[in-house]
């Protein structure tokens, strides 16, 4: 009994030491367009323009859609530049609100995900697949955090009077990259943390980060 205890003691001290604190970016609901998609949507060699830069040469535009399942969503923000496949990203909740089940994916992952239709102000399009659940992940610069790797999953503790423990959060390393947590505003309402709070990186996992179904609402 006191062998079992010593290793619990020891467990529960390096989580509480972790590998390493990082900042969360809480992403909500946004939308990537292919070129052609954004001709569709906004009309013949129209350019989108930038409204904030973000990490890895993307951008938060001005621009804004309509997503439509079994019911609309208004307002949707354009990433750019533009991407080789149209890509929209939504939480559990949004996927309810559209009456669509969106399955958890990594981004650009999209093969036999959700359908759904895109609504601009000079044309719409459908996508037979293209919606997801975006895993939570995290992006860094190499060097960042010692010990992690590009691919490497692991764990991350939100402390606080809602705290829990996220698992299967996948890291991304590239230099264009900033050091933040990346989830979305599910996860995010469930902590009761926000962009720029601060979470650590507990410890590494041995199991790959899950993608899946949730129940069709």
């Amino acid at each position: 009994m006191e062998n079992i205890e010593l290793i619990v003691r020891t467990v529960l001290n390096e989580i509480n030491k972790g590998i390493g604190d990082v900042p969360v970016g809480v992403s909500a609901r946004h939308i990537h367009l292919s070129y052609e998609h954004m001709e569709a949507l906004f009309g013949r060699g129209y350019r989108l323009t930038k409204k904030q830069e973000l990490m890895g040469g993307q951008y938060a535009a001005n621009e804004t859609v309509t997503i439509v399942g079994r019911r609309a969503i208004e307002n949707v923000r354009v990433l750019g530049p533009e991407r080789k496949q149209t890509q929209v990203e939504v939480s559990a909740t949004d996927g309810i609100r559209l009456g669509i089940s969106p399955p958890l994916r990594e981004s650009g992952d999209l093969a036999g995900s959700a359908a759904i239709a895109v609504i601009g102000p000079k044309g719409a399009v459908y996508l037979s697949e293209g919606c997801i659940l975006a895993a939570r992940h995290i992006h860094m610069p190499p060097g960042a955090i010692d010990g992690l790797n590009d691919g490497d999953v692991v764990s991350v503790k939100v402390e606080g009077s809602r705290g829990l423990m996220f698992e299967h959060v996948k890291v991304r390393i590239d230099p264009s990259f900033n050091l933040e947590m990346h989830i979305d505003t599910d996860e995010a309402n469930a902590c009761g943390i926000k962009t720029g709070d601060i979470v650590k990186i507990a410890f590494h996992q041995k199991t790959k980060a899950p993608s899946g179904q949730f129940p069709r609402p």
